[in-house]
């Protein structure tokens, strides 16, 4: 018995639902659903052309909605976690190079040294600071009892005085 055109397409769409199956991705789901559509054109009469038309329109149509469809039904009530730099912000840090009014030193974040610059006037060595902002590998600090207005219009002011620093 010769297999027909639709058992073929339902032999393509099993062994990729069993890749899919073994390999992780999703990505050979898409294909075997359009092997499966596929199946089904065959098994109605359409010619081959118009069946691989129909897995080609198919698979290519769920791989591209595939993002989407995952991040609005699987993961619309996902938490955005912070990475890097986005995490230090509003995190303690500690001084370890006392930080002057004109000009920067270091601070201590998560065990790494980085370049900080005052919000609240000169810290010395030693004071656990906030990290209100960052600016390339600069972090602009600030005292957890100042008021975060007035740190924000000091910061403006000493980066319109300090332009050049780096």
């Amino acid at each position: 018995m010769d297999p027909t055109a639709w058992q073929l397409w339902l032999i393509a769409a099993i062994v990729l639902g069993v890749l899919e199956i073994k390999l992780s991705g999703f990505v050979t789901l898409w294909f075997a659903v359009g092997a499966l559509m596929a199946s089904l054109m065959a098994g109605v009469g359409l010619g081959f052309n118009s069946q691989l038309f129909v897995f080609t329109v198919v698979s290519a149509a769920l791989f591209g909605a595939s993002r989407t469809i995952f991040k609005h039904v699987f993961m619309r009530d996902a938490v955005h976690l912070k990475t890097g730099v986005e995490a230090m912000l509003g995190q303690e840090a500690v001084v370890t190079e006392a930080l002057g009014d004109g000009s920067g030193g270091t601070v201590r974040i998560n065990g790494e040294l980085w370049m900080a610059r005052s919000l609240s006037g000169p810290l010395p060595e030693g004071e656990r600071v906030t990290v209100e902002q960052i600016e390339g590998l600069k972090l602009w600090v600030r005292r957890p009892s100042a008021s975060p207005e007035v740190a924000l219009h000091s910061a403006r002011q000493k980066k319109k005085e300090n332009a050049g620093w780096d």
